[in-house]
This record gives structure tokens, sequence and C-alpha cells, in this order.
């Protein structure tokens, strides 16, 4: 993937998707004791980072094949499979999604809306994805991967110019790794303009597919465990193209636990007033675990989404204490 290709991308999709906002947060930069700015892709449309990539996919290929009888399918743990959905009902094409069977509510509901045919009876996302290619090899449909396809990758590397241009003196990026796709493409399109950037990459620890197989030297399977973070949950396609990418342009990846994560998303809500899902909130969580030392850095957390289930927020706001920092962030 080039600079180009990703100037391109933020040119297809710029009137279907938001420029979100970058906004220092007092809590993580007293925290990190630097400077700590929040990208705000729980904003974006269909409420994360996943309409970048997914836009610039259909884009691409309407400008490379025509409408014709394109036909769509993809697998997703849910917020692919909505920001899919929207662009599909955009261009009027049909898209079939294939979800675990858990899946959150808030998504597959989104999904079903933007007139997509949902499939949500897989037993987790590695399932999803098998049927989905099953799918997609007997009708001849177009298999658009999360994050194992130029064009979604390149899309979402958009968010790196953004960066770049509202920070220019960011030196650090911490990112959420679930297939890779987001952070291949920022941290490729970020050291391209700036190759002195530290690029950090957050797993749950209950699914480090990635910081497993960097270990390894080659990917390796795991075996995923429940995770508030289901959007990170799963192991990557075995050819994927991500993971040489993260080994090219990633410099560390670190794990977050589940209590960090229900944390970072409780932390939120009262300092920053904003929602995460789990996966949106690994960033932070890794701020106030101290899994990345930012002292006197400028840093950017993306923060890729906030499709959490009201129940599902209501019991982690129930049962998790804000951090201490939080609470004092608060009362100034």
């Amino acid at each position: 993937m080039t600079l180009l290709e990703v100037l391109r991308a933020r040119r297809r999709i710029a009137p279907y998707v938001r420029r979100t906002p970058l906004v220092t947060s007092a809590w993580l930069s007293d925290t990190a004791r630097g400077t700590v700015s929040l990208k705000l892709e729980s904003l974006q449309v269909a409420s994360s980072f996943k309409s970048r990539g997914a836009f610039n996919a259909v884009l691409a290929r309407l400008e490379r094949d025509g409408v014709g009888a394109m036909r769509l399918v993809t697998a997703s743990a849910g917020n692919h499979g909505r920001a899919l959905a929207v662009a599909a009902e955009t261009f009027r094409l049909p898209l079939t999604v294939f979800t675990p069977a858990d899946a959150p509510q808030t998504k597959v509901a989104a999904i079903r809306r933007h007139g997509a045919e949902l499939r949500a009876n897989a037993c987790d996302y590695d399932d999803a994805e098998r049927q989905a290619k099953a799918f997609a090899k007997q009708t001849g449909a177009d298999f658009i991967s999360p994050y194992n396809d130029p064009d979604v990758i390149a899309g979402a590397a958009t968010i790196a110019l953004e960066i770049a241009e509202d920070a220019p003196a960011t030196t650090d990026l911490v990112i959420p790794i679930g297939g890779g796709g987001l952070i291949s493409g920022v941290a490729a399109a970020a050291k391209a303009i700036e190759p002195r950037v530290v690029v950090t990459g957050v797993e749950a620890e209950a699914s480090c597919a990635f910081q497993t197989s960097l270990a390894a030297g080659r990917l390796v399977p795991i075996v995923p465990g429940p995770t508030l973070a289901d959007g990170l949950g799963g192991n990557p396609d075995p050819d994927t193209i991500t993971f040489a990418m993260i080994q090219q342009f990633v410099d560390r990846i670190v794990t977050v636990s589940e209590e960090a994560l229900a944390s970072a998303i409780v932390g939120t809500v009262e300092t920053e007033h904003l929602i995460l899902e789990g996966a949106g909130a690994a960033g932070v969580a890794a701020v106030i675990a101290g899994k990345v030392n930012l002292a006197g850095r400028q840093a950017v957390v993306v923060l890729t989404g906030s499709n959490i289930d009201l129940n599902r927020l209501a019991r982690v706001v129930a049962t998790t204490s804000a951090p201490t920092n939080a609470r004092k962030a608060t009362t100034r």
C-alpha cells in the first residue's frame, strides 16, 4: 500500500464519511505524564472506523467493475458488517453478513436496518469467516474481508492523514488490533509521513493472536477466550496480508486485561462523556494500565467504535469503579 493509494481512498470516501475530531484528554495526559489526544472514530458514520474501509472497498470495486451483478458478502463481529451494510445500501447492492450468534444486538440490528441479509448463527468469528468464504465460493459473491483487503486497509489508513494534518508533532500512535487492518494501514501511512513515529498495538489478553505470532515469527493459531472487546477476538485469516505489515510497521504490541477494558470504558464515560465499546476502549486501557510509556510524548489514541449494547454498558458501569485519576479529573 502506497501513500498515493491512501490519498485516493480519502478522495473516494470523503462524501460518505466524517473527518472525525482529535481532542486532547486532560485525564489521560495526566495519567501518562505526556500529551494524549483522542481520535474519535467512535463518532464516525456507523459509529466505528470501519466505515472508511467499507466505503473505500465498495467504491474501488465500482470503479473497477461497475455495478453489473455485483453481490457482496462478509464476515464480521459486527462493526464491519454494519459499515458495509450502510455502504451497500447507499449504492443499492445486495449484501449478506455472517456474524457470531452472540454478536452485540446494537450491531446486528443495524445490519438488518440497512437492508443486508443477516446470518447470525456462527459459533464465533472464525466460524463466521469460514461460512462467508464458503458462501462466496458457492454463489460467486465478492467477499470483502474486514481486514484482509487492500482497499479496506487503505480506507482505514486515511485516519493517519487526518492525524498528521491536525497534530503534526505526534510522536506515538496507540491503536487496537483485531484482524490488523486498522493498525496496518494507519502505521504504514503514518511512517511514510514521519518514520520516527512509534506505533503501539493493543490486543485483549484473552485473544492476542498477533502478539503470539510475532513471538513465533509466523502466524500461529490461538484459542481465543471471551472478551469485552468482542471486535478484537478471533484468529486472522492464515493468508492475511496484515501480518507482514504489522511485522514491518508496528513497533510493539501490548495486551490489556478485561478489568482494564472495563475501567477504560467507565473512565471515558466519566471524564470525556464518550461511550465506547470494549474494542474501542483498548487504547485507553493500555494507557491507564501503564502498558505504554508516553511520558513527555505527544500521543494519539484511536477510539475505534461505540457500538456497545445498552445492557452491557449498564452492567459495566454498575460493576466497575472509575480509575482514581478519572474521578479526580472530573472534580477539577
